[in-house]
């Protein structure tokens, strides 16, 4: 295992002595030809890597298209904890909210609340936040790029500032 360790390491510093690194592998402590593997599998890997970063830009830019329906600056979208700072001025929760984000197993629920609120946000019922929920990337590529039109929704709860009739 540590020949393999120091081969790979050597491959990293010269590529040209790549092949020959990956080539050398053992299975039970017996030398094997690896290097009919190695071509495939490379490829296979790159192909999920371009899938993959596809599927990352069409998300990145299905909630860009949310922020800025909700008027929000789109970049906003991509900015990590900032994004989740926005994303509740836009679903109508407060700023400390953030901080329950972060605790382990009360952030699912309140992730769930927050997926509830963007969904009325845009004139969407429950169904639509299962969908939210179980299948985030596709309900979220159909909220951005969809027809929905953002709606600020309120708690219905009035605020102690607020003067009472008497």
């Amino acid at each position: 295992m540590f020949e393999y360790f120091v081969s790979a390491v050597t491959a990293l510093v010269s590529p040209g002595t790549m092949v020959a690194a990956i080539s050398r592998c053992t299975i039970n402590g017996r030398p094997v030809d690896c290097g009919n593997f190695i071509g495939p599998f490379l490829g296979l890997m790159g192909g999920f890597m371009i899938i993959w970063l596809a599927l990352l830009i069409l998300i990145i830019a299905a909630n860009w298209k949310i922020y800025t329906k909700a008027g929000k600056p789109g970049w906003s979208s991509i900015i990590p904890i900032y994004n989740i700072v926005v994303l509740l001025d836009i679903v109508g929760k407060p700023l400390w909210w953030v901080i329950l984000l972060f605790i382990p197993i009360v952030n699912f629920f309140f992730m769930i609340i927050v997926l509830h609120r963007l969904a009325k946000s845009f004139g969407k019922d429950i169904g639509y936040t299962i969908g939210l929920i179980l299948l985030n990337p596709i309900f979220v590529c159909i909220l951005g790029f969809g027809k929905s039109v953002y709606q600020r929704i309120s708690d219905g709860q009035t605020s102690n500032l607020t003067p009472t009739a008497q």
